[in-house]
């Protein structure tokens, strides 16, 4: 299990990769750079579109043609044109930013905040948003990261990085309502979960920031089943493709010698 480096372009927090299955695309930001990347994995072009503030998070619109959030609100970003349109914010505070979610089946928009530019405890919340409208469904939250679906859509998987868990919440996919069941993972060592994605079997794959590896857990029993090996410590998130590929997010540490943090990795199926 050797990742291969694929793209680095000295960014300080690579995060939020996403596939686009229908497309064929990867996508992914750099939150501090205010940058979101379009990957063609096929001919290996990388697009890039600038905003004015923090992005974080990619929702699929149409052929290269995304939503995503940023510190001013949520735009339209169409990589075929190279345009962008204001499309909405919702009511957050100024001294936070978005940063991880997701989309539910219906198209609902996921997505939590964190403190900024400062980390505040408890200053986040996790949102639901659906035509027009958001409501909180998740209060006091302090680094909102990973979230993930289980493929019945009945839980959502979510990790507030500094309580090191994995919390399981029950998902009504027609009202949007959440709630809590358990924590399903505990880390208990120096590093701490991040981004997430989960499997084809339902197994949960996890980032570790400060632990220079992407984890392999199973949380109807939260055993932790291997890891994959980075090499840089700061570890963000990852995807599948639609060939069980991952695709991984990294970020910069204070180690003047690390130098492939903030860089995009990739390891093929048949090595993970």
């Amino acid at each position: 299990m050797i990742p291969s480096l694929i793209f680095h372009s000295d960014s300080e927090l690579l995060e939020g990769p996403v596939f686009n299955s229908e497309n064929n695309l990867l996508y992914f930001v750099s939150i501090l750079d205010c940058l979101v990347y379009c990957y063609n994995p096929v001919n290996k072009e990388i697009l890039s579109m600038k905003l004015d503030s923090p992005v974080s998070c990619i929702y699929f619109k149409k052929h290269k043609v995304v939503l995503v959030s940023s510190k001013d609100g949520f735009f339209e970003i169409d990589f075929n044109s190279l345009q962008k349109k204001f499309a909405f914010q919702i009511d957050i505070n100024d001294n936070v930013r978005y940063n991880d979610g997701i989309q539910d089946p219906i198209g609902r928009i996921i997505i939590g905040t964190m403190g900024y530019p400062e980390v505040i405890e408890n200053v986040g919340n996790v949102y639901s948003y659906h035509e027009g409208q958001f409501k909180t469904i998740i209060k006091n939250t302090t680094i909102s990261n990973g979230l993930a679906f289980s493929h019945d859509n009945k839980f959502l998987y979510f990790i507030d990085t500094p309580t090191k868990k994995v919390a399981k919440y029950a998902y009504d996919l027609e009202t949007g309502d959440i709630e809590f069941i358990a924590y399903v993972i505990e880390f208990t060592g120096s590093s701490s979960p991040d981004g997430m994605c989960i499997d084809k079997d339902g197994m949960l794959w996890i980032a570790e920031w400060g632990g220079g590896c992407v984890s392999k857990w199973n949380p109807l029993n939260g055993e932790k089943i291997n890891d994959i090996k980075l090499p840089c410590s700061n570890i963000t998130s990852c995807c599948f493709d639609n060939d069980a590929n991952l695709y991984i997010t990294t970020a910069k540490n204070d180690s003047k010698h690390e130098v492939y943090g903030g860089g995009l990795f990739y390891v093929k199926s048949n090595e993970l």
